[in-house]
């Protein structure tokens, strides 16, 4: 697979390529953004781009895909391509100490069939203290042909230290028009279809390319009834919602439904593009709302959403948050007559 194919991030692309061209590879990367957005398999890319076996042509280096090299790679059987992601099977994955001694054991030595031997650390923000303490030693003093490649989409929860041994490079969501291209390639589903998992994504490709129409659809229905206004005008409603949503452990999911509800609100009552509306065919109820709801407080509670989706909510009382959220929506959708 060339970086071609890879959806959006033309910037880094760019970047990545020039730096294997001029040979100016740095020892180590940060790729940070959001989450499923191509980030990792952007470090592939490159990771294959740098030790495939195929001479590049007038495009410049890139990963042919199909060389013994890539393959390898793509299937992490390359001896010189190294893997580091948490253990997704512990309660609080992390990257652990061990994990990263391991590493620096093979490392040290020249690769075997590559040019450089690359270490890729997925979720390098779940490194423990003394993981990253460890790791910061290499990246001080690295070898001359290793290669870093930390992805992260909670840059600020990496040591300061670490992300200085690294060259940043900032990865955005592909333009929603590309995503739905995309999907109606990839996966042969109508445009509307397409259109629908692209916003409900916010076009994060990784997480449309995967996710069920008809699942988020469902979901959808769910979540809009417990925002609607007969479900906001009872407290004890939305008590009883927050503790059974807690219980299930769909907390999260319902604040990723409310925040994509509060912001078509704000759109419809900015006025903005209809096009951008997720609940397009709420359009009716939407500005009906927009009618009455205060603008101001919406668009703190959008604020504080967006901050909790950023946020690692292992530390959280989603229960509470919930309930607070919905009260909160109540306040800026509900008038008193």
């Amino acid at each position: 697979m060339p970086f071609s194919d890879l959806i959006g991030h033309e910037r880094p692309k760019a970047i990545l390529k020039a730096s294997i061209l001029h040979d100016r590879v740095a020892h180590a990367y940060l790729f940070h953004g959001e989450d499923s957005i191509g980030k990792k398999q952007a470090a592939q890319l490159f990771a294959q781009a740098i030790n495939c076996d195929t001479d590049y042509g007038p495009s410049g280096p890139d990963a042919c895909g199909a060389c013994r090299s890539c393959l390898q790679i793509e299937s992490r059987t390359h001896p010189d391509f190294l893997l580091i992601e948490p253990d997704q099977e512990q309660a609080n994955p992390q990257i652990k100490i061990e994990q990263v001694r391991e590493i620096e054991e093979q490392i040290i030595y020249r690769p075997l069939i590559g040019r450089r031997k690359i270490c890729l650390i997925d979720e390098a923000d779940r490194l423990t203290q003394g993981a990253a303490n460890a790791l910061l030693k290499t990246l001080e003093e690295p070898a001359a042909h290793s290669l870093f490649l930390l992805i992260t989409s909670r840059p600020a929860a990496l040591p300061a230290t670490v992300r200085s041994r690294c060259q940043s490079i900032r990865f955005v969501p592909p333009a929603r028009t590309q995503v739905e291209a995309a999907l109606i390639t990839k996966r042969e589903i109508p445009p509307a279809d397409a259109r629908f998992l692209a916003i409900a994504t916010q076009a994060r490709i990784g997480q449309a390319l995967q996710a069920e129409v008809a699942t988020l659809r469902a979901q959808q229905d769910e979540f809009f009834h417990l925002m609607s206004a007969q479900s906001l005008r009872s407290v004890t409603t939305i008590l009883t919602a927050a503790e059974a949503l807690h219980k299930s452990d769909r907390a999260p999911e319902a604040l990723a439904w409310i925040e994509r509800w509060v912001r078509d609100l704000i759109l419809v009552g900015a006025g903005a593009d209809q096009d951008s509306l997720l609940n397009l065919e709420r359009l009716t109820e939407l500005q009906e709302l927009a009618g009455t709801l205060q603008l101001g407080l919406l668009l703190d509670l959008l604020m504080e959403l967006e901050s909790i989706q950023r946020s690692s909510t292992r530390n959280l009382n989603l229960q509470m948050v919930l309930e607070n959220i919905l009260l909160r929506l109540r306040d800026a959708t509900l008038t008193a007559g």
